[in-house]
């Protein structure tokens, strides 16, 4: 047992906590930090920059840059119907897939939250879409959706054989009014897994004991979920809601890989990126396609600042404790 006076006092071992730091250790951080600072810089920061500056020019990538002031934004929203209806799409997509990858998520999350037998098998199988190639998925639903031999299609054809009522499945890829909903059916496939994930690790964070409580107290399953579940995991809600809307306005891949690229039919399926995308390297319009960048940035940033606003209303972060 060492005595009192083999003990170093409090102050001198403040001390030498003190005394072991110099300010000009600060310059070895950044040291560590330059890499990364530079890479973000080199590929972030300017590139940002200058897509900010070449909204305001023309620019075809033959020829050198012409300022032009503020004439890309006024041709995109005054004079180009193809970026109007571009813009109309995504937010199509924008109010189906989120709620759709919602609802679908919690609804598994909750089925698989249960004690049931081989529930890690079902969690894998759920989660295997998020995984899986984007290309190979919206090919494979390209077939699906073939109105001549794929099976959604077959489907259809046995409901009219068994009915014997008139049923036939429409063009669904060449058809206006059902390309989107298409498109919308494989994000949602693709990604409600990842949507699972998060509200399980969000519903294994509530405590039983408010279950327990309002068990003794008589409240319905149904009640339960309205009371319990739904608020406590309202700040997993939010942070889906965030990163889904952003998603659903960069789709890209879904809408690109089944319509071969075009955004068909008659521009029904295109969403903002794959204009910018056209745009920019179909018809070297590099200035059009960076204000359509930006415009799509500012629409982004305002949707998430309403969100951030909202979320005092109907977000709880209680825990449940005390």
């Amino acid at each position: 047992m060492a005595t009192q006076a083999e003990q170093p006092s409090l102050p001198t071992v403040a001390k030498r906590s003190r005394g072991g730091w110099r300010p000009g250790r600060q310059n070895e951080a950044y040291l560590f930090l330059l890499p990364s600072l530079l890479g973000f810089l080199l590929f972030i920061v300017i590139p940002v920059l200058g897509s900010l500056a070449l909204s305001l020019m023309r620019w075809n990538l033959l020829t050198p840059p012409q300022f032009i002031g503020l004439n890309n934004y006024i041709e995109i929203f005054t004079r180009d119907p193809l970026f109007i209806q571009a813009f109309g799409n995504t937010l199509f997509y924008a109010v189906t897939i989120v709620p759709l990858q919602l609802v679908a998520g919690l609804t598994v999350a909750l089925a698989l939250n249960q004690g049931i037998r081989g529930v890690k098998f079902y969690r894998l199988i759920y989660f295997m879409p998020v995984v899986s190639s984007v290309v190979a998925a919206a090919l494979i639903f390209q077939w699906m959706f073939n109105r001549d031999f794929g099976i959604v299609s077959a489907v259809f054809w046995w409901l009219g054989d068994v009915t014997g009522l008139p049923i036939a499945p429409p063009d669904w890829l060449n058809s206006s009014a059902w390309a989107k909903p298409a498109v919308v059916l494989l994000t949602v496939w693709k990604n409600m897994g990842f949507t699972m994930v998060i509200y399980l690790a969000g519903l294994q964070s509530v405590p039983e004991e408010l279950y327990d409580a309002a068990k003794v107290d008589g409240a319905s399953p149904w009640q339960q979920l309205l009371n319990i579940t739904l608020p406590m995991v309202s700040p997993t809600t939010f942070f889906l809601l965030i990163i889904q809307m952003i998603g659903a306005f960069q789709l890209f891949s879904e809408p690109f890989v089944m319509t071969r690229g075009t955004g068909g039919p008659a521009g029904a399926t295109m969403s903002i990126v794959m204009y910018i995308y056209q745009a920019a390297f179909k018809y070297s319009q590099m200035g059009k396609a960076s204000a359509s960048a930006w415009v799509l940035f500012a629409f982004i940033f305002a949707c998430t600042l309403v969100q951030n606003w909202l979320q005092r209303r109907w977000v709880h972060y209680e825990t449940g404790e005390g």
